[in-house]
């Protein structure tokens, strides 16, 4: 089955869409890569999307105009995806949408929302959509996050020593072979956030980490950042930008007078470091496989390397999956599954009383075929 998996992570700077041909082969799910296209939010609506994020306030009414004109954008992107990476077969959609709030408090996830309403990407495609992933695992007690974690399991199963898979997004989350699962704090969230602040929003981000380059970590500005109590809470846990944001870092600045903009970055970075570091000898691992946009900061992984000098630090590519698309590659086989029939999750990862089948299902135009039920969940993903 040709999947589309749709993706816009907590940097909301771009959707990415891959595409992968899925087949069930006895207890493994093969999974065949066929690329990936990223879109760029149009300017306009990146910027209203990040004037609606906490702690802003917004409107129901702009709730409802941003959920509509994601939906739009994701349905572009996905017909150029099916054109572009599928021949015009596709056969499903799988859409994360544009997470906007992660209700997180005293330990325990009571909602989410993603915003990019799923009927705009079927109309336009004409293809059956899966969306809405987290909420149902919230329902079921559990954390909604990081939910690529059961397909990370399933992709290092046979690994040799305690490899964990490593993703750096704004958010960082690991998932470890025993299923420990977590988001370890900010990875590119606060460095971002300090550099459009510091900018006046002429740079987005830390363009090949020059910025922090150019910088000396202020080990006092480090102390206090490393004094946030998310930190020491047992996993599962899950964050966002409902913490790590500008309001956040400005509050971590006070009383330390004037920093340089590069000190601050080269500050941040180390943070993510350091943090990431400390959750990897958590769970005692011997190699890390790292994703995301992170991987393309030279300095946050000199400073990773730094940090764990005795594990080897390796991306996704090495291993058949671009890092820049691995979570929209997992999405399109969580959104397979569901078709199917199969959980999408690992109550060990997550924290729920039990695995769940993901999602909703928008049907295509020509209504809903589902497959005949698999009999069981895959044991592990073979990337060919």
């Amino acid at each position: 089955m040709r999947v589309i998996g749709l993706m816009s992570g907590t940097s909301y700077d771009a959707i990415d869409a891959a595409a992968a041909e899925l087949t069930l082969d006895g207890d493994s799910l093969v999974l065949r890569p066929l690329g990936l296209v990223s879109e760029a939010y149009e300017d306009g609506l990146r910027e209203a999307l990040a004037a609606a994020l906490p702690p802003a306030p917004t409107s129901l009414a702009e709730v409802c105009r941003l959920d509509t004109l994601i939906g739009q954008a994701f349905a572009a992107t996905a017909v150029r995806a099916d054109r572009e990476l599928c021949g015009g077969e596709g056969e499903l959609v799988a859409s994360h949408g544009q997470t906007v709030y992660h209700w997180a408090a005293d330990g325990q996830v009571h909602g989410t929302l993603q915003l990019g309403q799923p009927a705009w990407i079927a109309e336009a495609t004409g293809l059956p959509v899966v969306a809405d992933f987290r909420p149902r695992d919230i329902a079921a007690g559990g954390q909604g996050a990081p939910l690529v974690s059961l397909v990370d399991l399933l992709w290092l199963r046979g690994r040799p020593g305690t490899p964990v898979a490593l993703n750096l997004g704004g958010i960082a989350n690991l998932t470890a072979p025993d299923g420990t699962a977590f988001d370890t704090g900010p990875a590119c969230a606060l460095v971002d956030a300090a550099v459009r602040g510091l900018s006046g929003g002429r740079l987005d981000y830390d363009v090949d980490g020059a910025l922090a380059a150019r910088g000396t970590v202020h080990e006092p500005l480090l102390l206090r950042l490393l004094a946030e109590p998310y930190y020491a809470l047992p996993a599962p846990k899950t964050t966002g930008k409902e913490l790590f944001h500008l309001g956040y870092l400005r509050d971590a600045l006070t009383g330390f007078g004037t920093l340089t903009a590069e000190d601050v970055i080269a500050t941040l970075t180390r943070l993510t470091a350091r943090t990431v570091a400390d959750a990897v000898r958590a769970v005692r691992a011997t190699e890390v496989i790292a994703s995301g946009g992170g991987t393309r900061n030279p300095v946050l992984m000199a400073m990773l390397s730094e940090e764990l000098p005795d594990v080897l630090l390796r991306t996704s590519d090495e291993l058949g999956l671009p890092s820049n698309a691995k979570e929209a590659y997992a999405f399109a086989v969580l959104g397979f599954l569901t078709l199917h029939g199969l959980a999408g999750t690992d109550p060990a990862s997550t924290g729920a009383r039990h695995p769940s089948v993901l999602g909703s299902i928008t049907p295509g135009r020509n209504g809903l075929r589902l497959p005949p039920r698999a009999d069981r969940t895959p044991v592990r993903l073979m990337v060919k």
